[in-house]
C-alpha cells in the first residue's frame, strides 16, 4: 500500500518561506489561469526558491531527510523535467547518489532519450518533483523509469495541492508520495500570519474541493 503524506515537521517552515519570497501567491479576487482552463486562487512557482541560497539549502536538506526517513534504501535520484531537475540534482549531490532526469517526451534528435543519465536495471530510485497537482506528469515519469527497469521506491515533492484525484492517481499507480508542504498546511499558516482573511479561507478551501467549477 503506497504512503501519501506530508512531512509535518517541515510543513509550516516551507509554507513560510514560499509565501515570503512569493513563490506561492494567493488571490481570491483576481484568480490565476491554469493551462487546464481552471481558475485558481493560488499560483505556485517553486523554481523561485533556487534564487535564494538559504531557502534553497533548507529545501534541499528537507527533501534529503524525507528520502532518508521514508526511502532509506535509495540508490539513485531522478528529477522530473524541468522544475524537478535542479532540486533533484541538489539532493543527489547532498546524498552522494547518482542523478538522472526524465523528460516529458523523448528528445526528437540524437539518441532520442526519454531518460537522461545512466540507466541501471533494478536500481532503487527516488523521484524528486517540485510540485504535484493532479499527479499526471509526475506519474508519467515514474512509469517511464519503471519501464526502463528501475525499482521506483516513491516520490518526494516540495509542495502538493492535496487534490483527491492526485491521491487516487498515486494509489492507482502504487506510488508513495512524501511532500514537504501541502495546501491545508499552507492555508493554516497563511491565516495565522494574516496573508489571508477568514472569508478568503472559505473560498480557498472551496477551490480545492471543486477546482474545475470554482468561480464559474
Amino acid at each position: 500500500m503506497p504512503i501519501i503524506k506530508v512531512q509535518e515537521e517541515t510543513a509550516g517552515k516551507i509554507a513560510a518561506m514560499l509565501l515570503q519570497i512569493q513563490a506561492i501567491k494567493l488571490n481570491t479576487e483576481k484568480p490565476f489561469s491554469w493551462s487546464s482552463g481552471w481558475k485558481s486562487p493560488i499560483y505556485c512557482d517553486n523554481r523561485l526558491s533556487l534564487s535564494y541560497p538559504e531557502i534553497r539549502t533548507t529545501i534541499k536538506h528537507a527533501l534529503a531527510q524525507a528520502i532518508r526517513e521514508n526511502f532509506f534504501t535509495a540508490e539513485s535520484i531522478a528529477g522530473v523535467a524541468t522544475a524537478g531537475i535542479a532540486q533533484g540534482a541538489l539532493v543527489a549531490d547532498l546524498l552522494n547518489l547518482p542523478f538522472l532526469y526524465v523528460r516529458p517526451k523523448p528528445k526528437d534528435h540524437g539518441m532520442e532519450n526519454l531518460i537522461e543519465g545512466k540507466i541501471v536495471k533494478r536500481q532503487k530510485v527516488v523521484v524528486v518533483e517540485d510540485l504535484v497537482s493532479t499527479g499526471g506528469s509526475s506519474l508519467k515519469a515514474t512509469q517511464a523509469l519503471r519501464e526502463a527497469g528501475f525499482d521506483v521506491l516513491g516520490m518526494v515533492s516540495i509542495f502538493n495541492y492535496g487534490f483527491d484525484i492526485a491521491t487516487r492517481n498515486f494509489y492507482d499507480a502504487n506510488t508513495s508520495l512524501i511532500s514537504l508542504c501541502d495546501y491545508p498546511n499552507l492555508l493554516k499558516y497563511a491565516l495565522e500570519e494574516q496573508y489571508i482573511s477568514e472569508d478568503q479561507m472559505v473560498s480557498l478551501k472551496a477551490w480545492r474541493v471543486d477546482p474545475s467549477n470554482w468561480k464559474k
